[in-house]
């Protein structure tokens, strides 16, 4: 069975809680590591020693503390190590300038997050069926 290493980074208790729950409903094995702000996001990958600590995918938040999740796709996105890891902003704003910013650093995919809960959980259940079971991702 495929594993999948999962950075998710996100300051929301609520969200935090009800995409956990999802990608642990599934038959699938997912690590997932949770960081709450885009500081914690900056020295975790400073601090990288061990290859398979490396995500395979990233669930990122804009609305960050400490740092935005702009600047953490920036920082991601510009280091060759790490360029190659997909990276979803998954945000609750919907605005034109965020989708936009987002695109230019090179996000993978942008999605506004639902509103209604059962919503929320298909659309988590629909980006891990996506990205486990459709896309290749690169081998470390």
């Amino acid at each position: 069975m495929k594993t999948l290493n999962i950075l998710f980074v996100e300051d929301n208790e609520g969200d935090i809680l009800l995409t956990t729950e999802a990608f642990e409903e599934s038959k699938i094995i997912n690590i997932i590591k949770v960081l709450r702000d885009g500081k914690k996001v900056v020295d975790f990958f400073e601090n990288l020693n061990d290859i398979d600590e490396i995500p395979d995918l990233i669930l990122l938040d804009i609305n960050l503390p400490k740092m935005s999740g702009h600047e953490v796709l920036k920082y991601i996105k510009d280091h060759e190590k790490y360029k190659q890891i997909p990276v979803i902003m998954l945000t609750t704003s919907s605005a034109e300038k965020d989708i936009l910013q987002s695109y230019k650093n090179h996000v993978n995919c942008y999605i506004t997050k639902p509103i209604d809960i059962n919503e929320f959980v298909q659309a988590i259940i629909k980006i891990e069926d996506f990205w486990i079971n459709i896309v290749s991702i690169p081998k470390k």
